[in-house]
């Protein structure tokens, strides 16, 4: 609206207009002509029509007559103004304003139906100045009429038609029809189409019957032809036209009804059908009329109404014959309300009983019911009756007024019945949809950027099935009129497109350099190549100097400049601007020749072929379809060409359509398409059974259809079925039509019936009603008059309801009574009515109010209408309220831990049957908080089962239950509380407070500290530090250090000096890792001065045996040198001597264990083993739940545990944090170490990173070799470290040689001595009591060895790592070489820190080591874990050791439990 307000605004006229048009009416005063009157004064507002009519019709404004004096005065003030005004009426002319030119239809063509040979006339006459030329077309082509014989043009320009020529082969007059009319200087406009049709050869379906009818009876004559026949139907009687009055009709079929029959009725009859002379004849039959017996005759329907379909404002007759005698009274019914035909416009009663609505309307459609009545029967039939709307116009187009490059909307609102479609004609040529000529709304019309030759009529024709519509609107280009005046600006400057998309680009510029004036408004042309057609758009409001244009194409070139506009017009154009939009994204085009078939009522068949513009590979399609005017649409997922969509509604529309998506994404969409499923067998019984007794040998059955969606298709008919109520009686069976009633006779009397329906489509019968009896009367009593009054009525109040108990009327077993009229109300008894069958004697009305008076009156009623009235009066009770008894609370609350955050609540009832079911209406109330004092806040939940499930709950959280129950007012407390424990869940927050310092003295060591995480959702069982050099770095890459749960704090050595490192840490418990905390960075110490530890590229960086590392690498003196030298010789010779004497030793320790052994077996000699000495395996502990294992341990002559096959994870992608899912991977839940360092390795965190050599574990599969035994730990806090770790950790504590291993063997007379890491062996240390730690602590600087233990990495109870008792070692003040990260160590009363040393030689410093276990073997028989041992047990020490044992497995238990 705003460019039309915009060109409104610049064609106002100016000043000296305004003078002119004052002037023009001296003019008209004195007589000056018309025509020299400038035109210019015409207004370009929308009422310039209504002007240039009334300028037309001579009622301009004129003066008094003989007004001399102002035509003077006009002519002085011409010569006043000279010739300006003059040439400014001139120009004005020249600005080309014109105003609407009438130009419309008179009188457009209807439709015509017409006999072969009988004239035609289609009307057609329009208003419009010059006269306009008349042309017709026919099915789209236009007619030559100049040489037609038979079609010529009237003189208003209706067509006429001499004589319709219409044959079986040849139909040239039948079709669609428009009227075109054109002023050459304005355009074209058409008419609504009509449609000429042409009746057929008459052809009888079937021809009167002689018949015979009583006086004042009904009877019908049949004369079925075709519908466009009927109006050309006439009946004759004895060879004489029938005329038609109120007893005697034509039905919609061409079938006579003569009601109401009298002699002079009698006679021949004959049936025609044509006009003039070609009428062509039914057969003859001959009406007899009979006078009256006065018997008794059933009311029978000789025609019933059937369903009818109307145009608004037509004639709707609604068919209805009955006969019978006594001779009935018929009546009609609108759904449910009877109509009241007396003094009524449009409602007639023809024929006696056909009822003709005229001019009808929306509001007369509905179910209409045919009642007739003759006091001793009654019978129905119902019938429904449709309307369809013809458009009509809401809003209209209308006449524009514009400039070139604008753009305009014609706007154009329809209504009908179907809904109409809508399309536009300009000058009588269809407009198609293009760039410019868009549909916008669904109904309007959208032109883009007019140009001259866009001038015209435009047309809105509105169609649907019985009709269609047309309106025009007149579109007016106008010339920007030239304003005197003072300077224009010129060219907008640096116009650039500072913003280019696919299909929007923004422009830019800089005010003109000669402005002549503020607030400039500017205006933006643009067109696309090779089109001439230019749209403008405006900036928003004045001095804005940017516009973007949206609604353009991709990859598209366009031009534009920029025209700025002051107060005395639009100035100069900027140069053109050549930009090209951006390609858009290629996606699939729609889907070509979809097709839907309907393959079952619940199933159709969609198929469809690949888009012709795929723009690439077609990666799926997605179908979509829903119910046709329903809201939701589903959609489906297909990798082919075809689908079949199940599970659809039966006998229902639905609409389809097809995208296609290609890896750019959906494509274009095709047109819905609609289909319809198959019909099938109703799925619900009818509905509303009832029957009515007629007499003792009839039964009225009455019924409604199935409901809408049960219905599956078209109802084609219902089935009746009735038998007698006793056992064994045969069923009877009735087919009835579409009526909805059924009068069943010829039953006996006094007998009850029971009678059932099913409704019927062409699939078969749907389910049948249930059976509903009853019973003929024993007489055929009298229904002339009504009943009397019941013989008694007696009533009984309570607090809300009174029930009513009566007797029937004394005169029962003569007058018929059909039923009771019981009304009620306060203080009257006419508020409230109702009725009940005439077999009922009691009836209770609710819903009263307390302690109020009623009256009740009791009627009976029949047919002819109700008898006198019995009334009673009562009042009803007070309104007390008894205080509800609490009910019992519910019992056995259980909480059920489900997972981390749900626990399953479960209870019982003691006021429920033993069966536990609810019935009643009553409901439960769980509640539930964190068990801590101070936290007093409950959550509530409702349930009505015994159950509930929580959810939502903190993990690793003891909560609090109760559970209440609540029936209508009655309330129980709260039940006794039940707790539960939440299970553990992955930490969600990381380690907070991470800070790291260097150790003070020690440059290469630093500290790192933190705090666990705030929500660690379980028992933090341990840390893994992640460092590196590089943050940037995968996590792979980054080196780790596993950390004990209970430790807050560590060490990491051997740091490169003057180097950033980025810390990272994650908490793990027994669910899995946590997320990572955010990397802090840290750059350790630059070397200074003396004591620094400091380790060159090249050199070995090991530990002494004391632990202090020699400064290599750094510039020393002479003297330094020569200490360095003597000190590393003397550890060599040192080395030699001592691996010297190890040998020696184990030489004598093995020739005494042999001696040893040789006793054991003489003493126990029942004892019998294949295996020498050589192959005694000290035993090793399997512990599972239900049984203890002892498995040999394979000694190894071998040193250097190095050896054995046993991978290392070379990374932390090896881990993966927060699976706690998968038991058989050691990588997901054991400790991560840093890989061993080659001797000859760097300092750098490089090659820390570039060596890290495969670690051997000695397992059972070696070569047998010492192992060191170790014993369960039974102070553990938390049984979480073990079920945690589905593999296992080992830890092995290095330190200085002097300090022995700590050994415990199985009691047998041959004892190994285990050998420590450096294959040196220490003397045994004496067990403590109860075979737990004794109370000590050791800081981070002692030093303690514990031994590996063999763990079968199976289920995670049965899994777990079992360190040694560490031996006490005296405080030597050495360093241990790297820090300790066991994961799995448990902890004493007492803190005990446990130190983990690197495997391999004690020469060298090795970072911790992850070690990966194999799967140990399946457990073996006695026979076999005995088989090659020839050690035996004396009685004392088997006994020692199975109290141990025993102790052991009371902790295991305890473990398991929790």
């Amino acid at each position: 609206m705003q460019p039309r307000r915009r060109a409104e605004r610049e064609s106002a006229q100016p000043t000296w207009c305004l003078v002119l048009c004052w002037l023009r009416s001296f003019f008209s005063a004195v007589g000056v002509s018309e025509a020299r009157s400038p035109g210019v004064c015409r207004s370009p507002l929308r009422d310039g029509e209504k002007r240039e009519s009334v300028r037309r019709h001579g009622m301009s404004a004129r003066g008094p007559p003989g007004s001399v004096v102002r035509g003077l005065l006009a002519v002085a003030i011409l010569l006043i103004v000279g010739k300006e005004p003059v040439g400014a009426a001139n120009k004005a002319a020249g600005s080309g304003f014109r105003t609407f030119t009438p130009f419309y239809f008179l009188t457009e063509p209807a439709d015509v139906v017409t006999l072969r040979g009988a004239p035609a006339v289609l009307n057609c006459s329009v208003h419009a100045e010059p006269t306009p030329k008349i042309e017709w077309k026919k099915d789209g082509t236009f007619l030559n009429l100049v040489s037609d014989d038979r079609r010529s043009l009237l003189p208003d320009g209706s067509l006429f038609i001499t004589s319709v020529v219409h044959s079986k082969h040849n139909k040239p007059d039948e079709g669609i029809y428009q009227c075109v009319a054109t002023v050459d200087s304005l355009g074209s406009i058409v008419s609504r189409t009509a449609r000429l049709s042409v009746a057929g050869l008459p052809r009888f379906a079937s021809q009167p019957e002689a018949s015979s009818v009583y006086v004042g009876d009904s009877l019908a004559l049949s004369c079925d032809v075709s519908a466009e026949l009927v109006p050309f139907v006439q009946w004759e009687q004895n060879r004489l036209v029938r005329e038609l009055d109120n007893r005697v009709a034509i039905l919609f079929n061409g079938s006579l009804v003569i009601s109401n029959a009298s002699e002079s009725d009698a006679g021949l009859y004959r049936c025609a059908v044509g006009s003039g002379a070609a009428l062509k004849y039914s057969d003859e039959a001959e009406l007899k009329v009979l006078s009256d017996p006065g018997e008794d005759r059933p009311l029978v329907f000789l025609r019933q109404p059937s369903p009818l379909t109307r145009v608004v404002g037509q004639t709707a007759l609604l068919t209805c014959v009955v006969s019978g005698y006594p001779t009935p009274v018929v009546y009609w019914s609108h759904n449910q309300e009877e109509l009241i035909l007396e003094n009524s416009d449009r409602f007639a009663l023809l024929a006696g009983g056909s009822l003709q609505i005229s001019n009808v309307t929306e509001e007369d459609a509905g179910i209409y019911t045919c009642t007739a009545d003759n006091g001793n029967q009654t019978i129905q039939a119902h019938t429904e009756l449709s309307l369809q709307v013809p458009p009509v116009f809401l809003v209209k187009p209308s006449n524009t007024h514009a400039y070139e490059s604008m753009d305009i909307v014609f706007t154009c609102e329809v209504s009908g019945k179907p809904t109409p479609t809508i399309k536009w004609v300009k000058n009588g040529d269809m407009v198609i949809p293009s760039d410019y000529f868009k549909i916008v709304g669904d109904h309007n019309l959208q032109v883009l950027g007019l140009v001259r030759s866009d001038e015209g009529f435009y047309q809105c024709i509105a169609e649907n099935e019985v009709g269609n519509v047309q309106s025009a609107a007149q579109l007016i280009i106008l010339e920007h009129a030239a304003t005197p005046g003072g300077p224009r600006p010129s060219s907008p400057r640096d116009v650039v497109a500072s913003l280019v998309s696919t299909r929007f680009i923004k422009l830019t510029w800089r005010v003109p350099a000669d402005a002549y004036g503020e607030n400039l408004t500017y205006h933006v042309y643009y067109s696309r190549e090779g089109m001439n057609r230019e749209r403008v758009e405006n900036a928003s409001h004045p001095g804005e100097m940017q516009v973007t244009i949206q609604n353009l194409l991709p990859e598209t070139v366009y031009y534009f400049r920029v025209v700025a506009q002051n107060q005395y017009g639009p100035g100069e154009s900027s140069s053109p601007l050549k930009v090209e939009t951006q390609p858009e994204v290629q996606v699939p085009g729609p889907a070509p020749n979809l097709r839907a078939t309907a393959v079952s009522p619940t199933s159709v068949d969609v198929s469809w072929e690949t888009p012709l513009s795929g723009n690439g590979e077609i990666q799926n399609y997605k179908l979509y379809y829903m119910e046709r005017g329903a809201g939701d649409e589903q959609d489906i997922d297909v990798g082919g060409h075809s689908y079949t969509v199940s599970g659809l509604k039966k006998y229902t529309e639905y609409t389809f359509r097809i995208v296609a998506y290609n890896k750019h994404g959906p494509g274009v969409s095709t047109q819905d398409i609609l289909v319809r499923t198959l019909s099938d067998a109703p799925s619900a019984p009818p509905q509303n059974l009832t029957l009515e007794v007629r007499s003792s040998q009839s039964i009225l059955v009455q019924w409604q259809p199935p409901p809408p969606g049960t219905q599956n298709g078209q109802i084609v008919g219902y089935k009746v079925r009735y038998r007698k109520t006793t056992r064994k009686s045969e069923t009877s069976e009735i087919l009835v039509e579409t009526q909805l009633s059924q009068l069943v006779a010829g039953l006996e009397r006094d007998t009850e019936y029971s009678f059932r329906v099913a409704a019927m489509t062409v699939n078969g019968s749907g389910p049948a009603t249930e059976w509903m009896s009853a019973e003929t009367f024993e007489n055929d009593l009298d229904e002339s008059r009504v009943p009397d009054v019941p013989s008694s009525l007696h009533v009984r109040p309570l607090v809300t309801s009174i029930v009513v108990s009566w007797t029937p009327p004394e005169n029962m077993h003569q007058v018929v009574v059909r039923g009771y009229s019981i009304g009620y109300g306060l203080g009257s008894p006419h508020a409230q009515t109702v009725r009940v069958d005439h077999k009922q004697r009691y009836y209770t009305i609710e819903n009263l109010d307390p302690s109020s008076h009623y009256v009740i009156s009791l009627k009976a009623f029949n047919n002819v209408g109700e008898g006198i009235p019995l009334y009673e009066s009562a009042v009803t009770r007070q309104h007390t309220v008894p205080e509800p008894s609490p009910m019992l609370p519910p019992v056995g609350v259980q909480a059920s831990i489900l997972s981390s955050d749900t626990v399953r609540l479960t209870w019982a009832d003691n006021s429920l049957p033993k069966n536990q079911k609810i019935t009643d209406a009553r409901y439960y109330t769980a509640r539930w908080k964190t068990n801590i004092p101070a936290n007093t806040k409950y959550k509530f939940a409702n349930s009505t089962t015994l159950s509930y499930l929580v959810t939502g709950l903190k993990p690793n959280t003891l909560y609090e239950f109760s559970v209440m129950v609540t029936k209508g007012r009655r309330s129980s407390t709260w039940s006794m509380t039940a707790h539960g424990t939440t299970l553990e869940s992955v930490p969600s927050s990381p380690p907070k407070d991470v800070t790291v310092v260097s150790k003070e003295g020690k440059p290469r060591t630093i500290i790192v500290n933190w705090q666990p995480p705030s929500e660690a959702n379980g028992k933090i069982t341990g840390y893994i530090i992640y460092y590196s050099t590089d943050v940037q770095a995968e996590l792979h890459d980054w080196v780790i250090e596993p950390v004990v749960g209970n430790r807050l704090t560590h060490q990491i050595q051997e740091l490169t000096l003057d180097t950033p490192y980025y810390f990272k840490i994650q908490a793990r418990n027994s669910k899995g890792m946590g997320p990572m905390s955010e990397a802090v960075l840290f750059r350790t110490p630059k070397a200074s001065g003396k004591g620094v530890r400091t380790s060159d590229s090249g050199s070995n960086t090991g530990s002494s045996l004391g632990g202090n590392n020699s400064h290599h690498g750094s510039p020393t003196s002479l003297d330094q040198n020569m200490l360095l030298t003597i000190i590393v010789s003397l550890g060599v010779i040192t080395v030699l001597v001592a691996v010297v004497i190890a040998a020696i030793c184990s030489r004598r320790s093995s020739s005494h264990n042999k001696k040893k052994r040789a006793a054991c077996k003489s003493a126990n000699g029942s004892h019998k083993y294949k295996g020498n000495s050589k192959d005694v395996k000290p035993p090793d502990l399997w512990i599972h739940h239900e049984r203890l294992e002892l498995k040999p341990v394979d000694k190894s002559p071998e040193t250097n545990p190095i050896l054995t096959d046993t991978p290392i994870p070379r990374s932390p992608q090896d881990i993966t944090p927060g699976d706690s899912t998968t038991e058989g991977s050691i990588h997901q839940h054991s400790n991560s170490y840093r890989g061993l360092e080659s001797e000859d390795s760097v300092s750098s965190l490089v090659g820390r990173r570039a060596m890290r050599p495969k670690i051997m574990m000695p397992f059972d599969s070696q070569p047998p070799q010492p192992v060191v035994s170790a014993h369960p730990i039974h102070s553990l806090d938390n049984s979480h470290h073990f079920r945690s770790v589905p593999g296992f950790m080992l830890h092995v504590l290095g330190g200085p040689p002097q300090a022995a291993e700590s050994v415990r063997h199985a009691p047998s007379c041959d004892t190994v001595v285990a050998a420590s890491s450096s294959s040196q062996t220490g003397p045994e240390e004496p067990d403590p009591p109860g075979g737990s730690f004794l109370p000590g602590s050791m800081d981070e600087d002692s030093v303690a060895s514990v031994p590996t233990a063999h763990i079968r990495p199976s289920h995670p109870l049965k899994s777990f790592a079992v360190p040694a008792v560490p031996a006490p070692a005296p405080s030597t003040g050495y360093e241990p070489v790297l820090p300790s990260s066991p994961l799995l160590a448990q902890q004493a009363p007492t803190a005990l820190s446990v130190k983990t040393a690197s495997l391999g030689t004690l020469g060298r410093v090795r970072p911790p080591l992850q070690v990966t276990v194999p799967n140990a073997p399946e457990p073996l028989e006695t026979s076999r874990m005995l088989d090659g041992s020839e050690s035996s047990y004396e009685p004392d020490e088997l006994s020692k050791e199975m109290a141990h044992l025993e102790g052991l497995m009371k902790d295991l238990n305890a473990i398991t439990t929790a």
